[in-house]
């Protein structure tokens, strides 16, 4: 898994999942049958385990038996079970708006307006380093992120403005030993990191509380609890009912497909609602009233 570069988070999936495959079979994984794989995504499917845990489960161990152990005789027996697609929900922009507004702090301010005015990730939001702003050409370099991809995002005059304002009360105790660019604009509190992904989703959970949003929404999208990104879902979408191009949106995101960024087009309630329905065009005949038509022949002369 190293060699490939997988990264830490799936390495240590990929070993849970090959743990729980050999605490099931009882015996060493490698002596595994086409029966025994059969039993053991049966189990999957009869715990409470979500759809997606399973298939994550499922591809951890197809891992170990299609590269470490070379068994292609039995990477056929694993399957992917289709999960339901469900619309995510999507904060207007009034609730945008409000959330701000109800942010406890400026740094929660700042971190919010970044996620939504710029259509960013919560990973990528705390790892911002000062280098990656370019407030010449009104940009932000997002760097390795998602995929190992770098990218470039807008950077709007009011969030840079705010950004400015962080900077001048940001605490500055672990700059020491750390290049002007290299600094973190969100410093934690283990030296040489920025703050946790979990610290800004609990941030966002308390300005959305304080400002009334009950929608099942989140800033971090959790594949596990089947969670949206609030901020970044409303990004793209309000993006797309004002017009701009949704290959444009495409490069912002940072998506690999174009069909992954026309998911949105099933949530832009603005476009949605915009569409005039044929029965309109009925309903506007009915409350007409037919004309009867009356004969125009002239009386014959007596």
């Amino acid at each position: 898994m190293t060699a490939r570069q997988l990264g830490p988070k799936t390495q240590r999936d990929y070993i849970r999942s090959c743990r729980r495959f050999t605490a099931f079979l009882g015996r060493s994984p490698d002596t595994a049958t086409d029966d025994d794989i059969r039993r053991f995504q049966l189990d999957l499917a009869q715990s409470n385990l979500s759809i997606c845990n399973r298939n994550g489960i499922v591809t951890g161990v197809k891992f170990l038996f299609r590269v470490t152990l070379r068994r292609q005789d039995l990477v056929a027996a694993f399957f992917r079970v289709r999960q339901p697609l469900t619309i995510p929900p999507v904060l207007s922009a009034d609730e945008i708006e409000c959330l701000l507004a109800w942010a406890k702090s400026l740094r929660v301010r700042v971190m919010l307006s970044l996620a939504y005015g710029c259509g960013l990730r919560a990973g990528e939001v705390i790892r911002l380093r000062t280098g990656d702003i370019d407030s010449t050409q009104n940009i932000i370099r997002i760097v390795q992120s998602k995929g190992r991809k770098d990218r470039h995002v807008m950077l709007p005059p009011c969030v840079l403005a705010l950004s400015r304002q962080w900077w001048r009360v940001r605490p500055t105790d672990q700059d020491a030993g750390m290049a002007p660019q290299d600094r973190w604009l969100f410093p934690g509190r283990v030296p040489g990191k920025p703050i946790a992904t979990r610290q800004l989703n609990r941030l966002f959970h308390e300005a959305a509380q304080a400002a009334g949003i009950r929608k099942r929404v989140t800033l971090h999208t959790s594949r596990q609890r089947r969670a949206f990104s609030a901020t970044r879902h409303s990004f793209a979408t309000h993006l797309l009912e004002h017009g701009t191009d949704i290959r444009l949106i495409q490069a912002l995101l940072g998506h690999h497909k174009l069909e992954t960024t026309a998911h949105y087009t099933r949530v832009a309630t603005g476009i949605i609602a915009a569409v005039a329905s044929l029965i309109d065009r009925l309903a506007g005949k009915a409350a007409k009233p037919k004309r009867t038509r009356t004969s125009r022949r002239k009386k014959a002369p007596r």
